[in-house]
């Protein structure tokens, strides 16, 4: 069966980036969809690039039209949760309303396969700090919430056509590519380790910690750090299990572990071999204590095995590119 052209929305960004770039190793046809307020021209190693916004129908119709798309891949989306929080309908109109436009023109050209870029920010504050793919969905804040609301969307457009589905919520997404050609160069980033990287090279003078009154082993906040090549190829696991005939599905993407913020930063002072300027900080609003992933069925389901599950990997390809973006800014 011939493989047709992937239209990946937000495929200059972060995610979407390491997604593009291993979609193009693996020889697939791609066209990338980016309004560029958050990403990069140069982190697009692979297809054609088109400066546009996801909520344009017309332009998303010339695409998949034009390209013979068959599959979207969906990361185009506002990700900072304390903006969410003081901005909420700007979260609600880009990532909500626009998925809602972007879904409106995949069931009028009757695109089979779409890959949506989901959270774990979808469960809230979950029982015990860990959640599996049947725990309640109960967002504390609009970045989570309008998350929420594109996978329903999602699941009844499915349920009343022929498209098909993966959606996957994302855990604590960190690091970058090993070979340190793109990265994450989010201005005014709020992950942990891009942080405490920027802090090593000078870029911040210190790293705050949100909340230090947990009720977690050390105070801080716990999460699941999943490096972002694992991410991404579980992405290319999903496009296979669709071509497959396999049955949509809604996925966790994490290790199943976690560590805690001051677990992180012992890291990165390790890896950097320097200690840094850290200041304590109120809790941060939208936050939850702990947020871990049960993780087994998106092994069992993709047949995904990830490879870089150690944090210190991940910490030193954060620093890595940290380091060549401080001598090559974008």
């Amino acid at each position: 069966m011939s493989k047709g052209t992937i239209l990946v929305t937000g495929g200059a960004g972060y995610i979407g980036s390491h997604v593009v770039k291993q979609l193009g190793a693996a020889g697939e046809r791609v066209v990338v969809l980016d309004n560029l307020s958050r990403g990069y021209r140069q982190a697009v190693t692979s297809g054609e690039l088109v400066v546009g916004e996801v909520g344009d129908q017309a332009l998303l119709a010339r695409l998949i039209a034009d390209n013979h798309v068959d599959t979207v891949m969906h990361f185009a989306a506002f990700t900072i949760v304390p903006e969410s929080v003081s901005e909420p309908l700007k979260y609600y109109g880009n990532n909500t309303c626009s998925t809602r436009a972007l879904l409106q023109v995949c069931a009028e050209h009757k695109v089979k396969h779409v890959v949506f870029s989901s959270t774990a920010a979808v469960y809230g504050i979950p029982a015990g700090g860990v959640a599996s793919e049947e725990s309640p969905t109960q967002p504390i804040n609009p970045y989570g919430t309008s998350k929420l609301m594109s996978e329903w969307m999602l699941r009844d457009l499915a349920a009343a056509s022929d498209l098909r589905y993966v959606a996957l919520r994302y855990f604590n997404v960190a690091g970058s590519d090993p070979t340190a050609q793109i990265g994450q160069a989010t201005k005014g980033a709020t992950l942990l380790t891009k942080v405490a990287c920027e802090h090593i090279v000078g870029k911040r003078s210190h790293v705050s910690v949100f909340g230090s009154d947990y009720a977690t082993p050390d105070g801080t906040g716990v999460r699941d750090y999943i490096h972002i090549e694992d991410l991404a190829s579980a992405h290319l696991k999903a496009l296979d299990y669709l071509r497959d005939a396999g049955k949509s599905v809604t996925l966790n993407c994490g290790y199943g572990h976690g560590y805690s913020v001051r677990e992180v930063l012992r890291m990165v002072e390790k890896v950097a071999g320097q200690p840094l300027q850290i200041r304590e900080e109120p809790r941060r609003a939208g936050d939850p204590p702990s947020l871990v992933a049960k993780a087994e069925r998106v092994k069992s389901e993709l047949g995904w095995t990830p490879r870089y599950d150690d944090l210190q990997a991940i910490v030193s390809s954060a620093l890595q590119w940290e380091r060549k973006l401080a001598r090559n800014p974008w």
